[in-house]
This record gives C-alpha cells, sequence and structure tokens, in this order.
C-alpha cells in the first residue's frame, strides 16, 4: 500500500540516512563528495528536519509502502510582495530501486495539492543542471525552465540549478 504522509519527529534520523544514500549515488559525477557532505549536513540533518516539522511555511512529506519510507518531499511557501504567491518544492527523492515507477509524480500531485489548499498560484523547484533524468522528468510532468538559480552557499561551494516552473493552467 501507497502512502503519504506527513513527517514525524521520529521520522527524521530515517530521511537523514535516506537522504545521505539517495544524494551520494545521484550526485557523485555532478558534486565533490565535500560538497554532498556539507550540504547534507546543511539541509538533512535531524535536528533541523524535526524544528522545520513546526514551521507554518514548510510541509515535509514522507512517501511510504508497505510501511518503509521509499521516498520524501519538503515544499516550502514563498509570499513576495506584489508577485504570485509560490509552494517551492525544496526537496523531492525516491530511492533509486524505485525510480521510474511513477512515485515521483505521487509527490507532484501532493505538491500540487498543497499549492492549492494553501491558495497558491505557482509551483516551483530548482534542479542541478546535470540532473538531466530529473530535468526530463519534471518537463514531462508540464514544468518549463524559466531561469538559472546559480546561489553560493558557503565555502566555497555553489549550487548550479535551473529554476522550473509549473504554471497553474498545467494540470497533470
Amino acid at each position: 500500500m501507497i502512502k503519504i504522509l506527513p513527517l514525524t519527529k521520529n521520522d527524521s534520523a530515517t530521511i537523514s540516512i535516506l537522504a545521505r544514500e539517495i544524494w551520494f549515488r545521484q550526485y557523485c559525477d555532478m558534486l565533490s563528495n565535500a560538497q554532498i557532505y556539507y550540504m547534507l549536513a546543511q539541509r538533512y540533518c535531524p535536528v533541523l528536519i524535526q524544528s522545520q516539522l513546526s514551521e507554518e511555511n514548510i510541509w515535509w512529506k514522507k512517501l511510504v509502502i508497505n510501511d518503509t519510507i521509499i521516498g520524501f518531499s519538503c515544499c516550502t511557501r514563498a509570499c513576495i510582495p506584489n508577485e504570485l504567491k509560490e509552494l517551492k518544492i525544496d526537496k523531492l527523492y525516491i530511492h533509486h530501486d524505485y525510480h521510474r515507477r511513477g512515485y515521483g509524480k505521487i509527490l507532484i500531485d501532493d505538491a500540487i495539492e498543497t499549492m492549492r489548499g494553501i491558495g497558491c498560484s505557482k509551483l516551483t523547484l530548482t534542479v542541478n543542471k546535470e540532473n538531466h533524468g530529473a530535468i526530463h522528468a519534471y518537463r514531462h510532468y508540464g514544468f518549463e525552465i524559466i531561469g538559472d538559480s546559480v546561489v553560493d552557499i558557503g565555502c566555497g561551494f555553489v549550487m548550479n540549478d535551473y529554476l522550473m516552473s509549473l504554471t497553474p493552467e498545467i494540470s497533470i
């Protein structure tokens, strides 16, 4: 049975371990090991995840199959004055053993539902420019590349991503 559930504090260590496994497999040819370790520490420390669970504008979800977490997402609301309210998919990962089975789409559909439920009108994400498989999948789901997102994240590391957007008119 497939379920999408809100993350709990008890899940934070599992998500941290899952993220490490996914990232070292997915990004080993795109990022240095040092950058992967740095970004994992910045984004997937169990204490950080736990603190974000109580944030009003952050939604952590887990994708569970037969009581096993095989993927997760984290969405954040950005309210920019005089612009469209948007929901950003900040994290969306599926364990590599479960790729190409539609599980990513399930998490995207959940993000769209969250977007609509909180009154946002735009869904965005960033994706590493070298992550061709993810770019292809996001395009398949209706996202378009709308720009570059090059961000200095400290310690000499840079995230070199595309900014992608799903326009409100597109329905998956």
